[in-house]
């Protein structure tokens, strides 16, 4: 399959995996397992951001193989950080999306790879940059929730 297919594969997977872990009730667990201070909304608006970027990602594969790439990257690092590890360390505790995590995240995000290497997109520094951009997206809505509940950042009137 071309670079451009498993870009938009990507792009539906992470919906898949959106759906699952709205079913089985994501927010909550990630308040009593991992400590994030989420709500409903903050799910809703993160992951309408990156529906927005799984089409700009798919859209980019020729101008810019970066993105598809970073995209892959994401999907590998929220699926290993964010659901096969906490379920490993709680000893087997059901992280909501740990079915389209393991069954759509890695294929797909291995696809990705493998089909820009296919294609000779893939070089070491595609590699590096993309982990980076991927572990960047991943972290920057876990940080703004973490900064929110600062002083500094409150806007009460």
């Amino acid at each position: 399959m071309s670079f451009q297919l498993w870009a938009w594969l990507a792009l539906l997977a992470y919906t898949l995996h959106i759906l699952e872990e709205y079913t089985f009730d994501w927010r909550n667990w990630a308040r009593a397992v991992i400590k994030l201070p989420v709500e409903w909304s903050d799910f809703y608006l993160t992951n309408a951001a990156v529906v927005v970027l799984g089409f700009a990602q798919a859209q980019m594969v020729g101008l810019l193989p970066l993105a598809p790439l970073a995209f892959a990257a994401l999907m590998i690092i929220n699926a290993t950080f964010f659901h096969v590890l906490p379920m490993v360390t709680t000893r087997g505790r059901f992280s909501p999306g740990a079915f389209t995590a393991v069954a759509l995240f890695y294929p797909v995000g291995l696809g990705v790879y493998v089909s820009a290497a296919a294609e000779g997109l893939l070089t070491t520094g595609a590699v590096i940059g993309s982990i980076l951009i991927g572990a960047l997206l991943m972290a920057y809505p876990v940080v703004m929730l973490r900064l929110r509940g600062l002083p500094y950042f409150r806007q009460a009137p």
